[in-house]
């Protein structure tokens, strides 16, 4: 069987709700995916986020794996990690959720987790999508039921996760209207936390519009104007999380996976090294390797992170973006627990007094280019590459990469300055116009 995949990007299905992401698409999911399991009456939890067309979806999906003879368990709004983790406390079969994470409203998604609470290989995903044509009746239809009680589950875990008294801590979180609005402010003050709230009203389009971790600046500006010493974005799904100091400083994933590894190593609790992107910054690596802290990089995409974590049997890794993942927690990325790791690095100090790594300055620019894929062919822009990077060995790095999705090529450049940042990549910008637009 190959494992080309058609429907499944990187992370499940995913488009704009009723056009491409239909019901009876939904439907058609469920039922293949309940039938790639050999249990013979699949056990499928079914959680989602606060998008308005996630009650028509989370039914129609639903609806398919009961006519595939599975018992679809429904959970509600809960974070995409608390199906990772429920899935697997529960001894069920599979784990589905329905969204779209950092996406607008319009568009929605489908992702599933095995049994053990892992995102599926690209292998399983691929037999899902043999099994959409040709559906055939089960003997039996399977039931559809509420799975009440997942909201407090997931607080459990985070709360024998991280024992923490964050007593006298004030903290400002940016729910981003979506399936955190509820898990984040609970946790944080069951923990003892000072808590202040923002976009925590989802109506079902407002999911991500000006808030969470892809606009950050909402968040920034609350904590600088109030006593807050930290605030966490959250994107919509709440598997990634970006932090604010008390200065309104933003602090990406890189800064707050170099505070968790110093912090881990330093107890002798690391296990290993460290997995990022190609997308982290040179900082970073620096930092670690003051720290004789391990590195490995992988490709774009947190599924990426997670299989070279688990090939070398590493406990943390994770993206620019926000997708921290510390496996002995979950297999997942979760921004809930980044957050509460953060906590429990910082130990009761102020983020803006935390230094784990010096970024340096970058430029990125997206260039437009007929087709994507001609690039691997532009010797001269490889060359522009290899002698731009040599001249910031030690210094800096240069990145050139097709979009996986657009037809752009995207260029980036790392310096310990600003300007030669800028000059660098702009060299490189010209060159990528000239060879292939």
């Amino acid at each position: 069987m190959t494992s080309e995949r058609k429907l499944f990007g990187t992370d499940g299905v995913r488009g704009e709700a009723g056009t491409f992401l239909t019901a009876e698409l939904a439907t058609s999911l469920g039922r293949a995916a309940t039938a790639s399991l050999p249990a013979q009456r699949p056990q499928v939890l079914i959680v989602r986020d606060t998008r308005e067309s996630g009650p028509m979806l989370e039914a129609a999906l639903a609806a398919g794996v009961a006519a595939a003879g599975g018992d679809a368990l429904l959970g509600g709004v809960l974070p995409t990690p608390a199906a990772a983790i429920l899935v697997r406390r529960l001894g069920l079969d599979l784990a589905a959720v329905v969204s779209a994470s950092h996406n607008p409203y319009r568009d929605n998604g489908i992702k599933f987790f095995s049994g053990e609470g892992t995102k599926l290989s690209d292998e399983t995903e691929a037999k899902m999508e043999s099994l959409l044509e040709g559906d055939a009746p089960a003997a039996e239809v399977g039931s559809v039921r509420e799975l009440n009680g997942g909201l407090e589950d997931y607080l459990r875990a985070l709360e024998a996760a991280f024992p923490l008294d964050l007593s006298g801590a004030k903290v400002v979180l940016d729910c981003a209207n979506g399936a955190t609005f509820r898990a984040a402010p609970a946790i944080f003050e069951r923990l003892g936390a000072e808590v202040e709230v923002i976009a925590a009203e989802p109506d079902g389009r407002n999911i991500n519009d000006n808030c969470g971790s892809t606009h950050i600046e909402g968040l920034a500006a609350r904590v600088a104007a109030s006593e807050a010493t930290i605030g966490f974005a959250f994107d919509g799904d709440g598997d990634r999380v970006l932090a604010v100091d008390g200065d309104g400083r933003a602090h990406d994933g890189d800064e707050l996976i170099a505070l968790a590894a110093l912090g881990l190593s330093g107890r002798g609790e690391l296990n290993g090294g460290v997995v990022v992107t190609v997308m982290s910054n040179y900082g970073f690596h620096q930092a670690m390797e003051a720290a004789g802290i391990d590195v490995a990089v992988t490709s774009v995409g947190d599924r990426y992170v997670l299989d070279e974590m688990r090939r070398r049997d590493w406990l943390l890794g994770g993206e620019q973006s926000g997708h921290i993942i510390a496996t002995d927690f979950v297999a997942t990325g979760d921004g809930i627990a980044a957050a509460l790791t953060t906590m429990r690095e910082l130990g009761g100090s102020a983020l803006a007094e935390a230094k784990p790594m010096q970024k340096l300055p970058q430029t990125l620019v997206n260039v437009e280019v007929a087709d994507r894929e001609a690039i691997a062919g532009a010797d001269a822009v490889w060359a522009a590459v290899e002698r731009e990077g040599e001249a910031l060995a030690g210094r800096g790095r240069v990145l050139l990469r097709p979009s996986g999705t657009e037809p752009l090529v995207r260029v980036m450049a790392e310096a310990p300055t600003a300007e030669e940042a800028d000059a660098v990549c702009q060299r490189l910008v010209e060159i990528v116009k000239n060879e292939l637009t």
